[in-house]
């Protein structure tokens, strides 16, 4: 993958040669990193939340990619983004995604020699996860 930083957004290469972008929606309570093809059409997003009662803690919760991209590896350049950014801003990630699980258990140990730190997930955090996701499904 190459990326080159913007305002919020990272250029990428996926696993076919194709120009991705991947963004930052910076919202709340649930915001996402998401990817788009060049043409702007959204294919993917991994979705965290931040801590309201642990400062500087991203709970990363949801990550998906539409099915018809699969296996270019825009799910693994979602979490390496998302990732580099939580060093950047100084953020503990915390995995309740299964794929960001997997990821840290395979790559933990580079994620933390490159500045990065994380911690395995708890019931509160699960719980808030769960709340609002909840919350946010009511309200549509």
């Amino acid at each position: 993958m190459v990326e080159t930083e913007g305002a919020m957004s990272w250029d990428a290469i996926d696993r076919t040669g194709a120009a991705v972008t991947i963004g930052l929606e910076d919202a709340n309570p649930i915001g996402a990193y998401t990817v788009a093809l060049r043409d702007g059409s959204p294919v993917g997003r991994a979705e965290f939340i931040d801590s309201p009662e642990v400062a500087g803690e991203r709970i990363f919760f949801h990550t998906e990619v539409d099915e018809q991209y699969g296996g270019r590896g825009l799910a693994g350049a979602l979490m390496r983004v998302a990732l580099a950014d939580s060093i950047r801003r100084n953020l503990t990630a915390v995995p309740v995604c299964p794929l960001f699980a997997r990821h840290l258990k395979a790559h933990g140990d580079e994620f933390v020699a490159a500045g990065g730190a994380f911690r395995r997930p708890n019931r509160d955090d699960v719980a808030l996860v769960t709340r609002v996701a909840r919350a946010r499904r009511d309200d549509t």
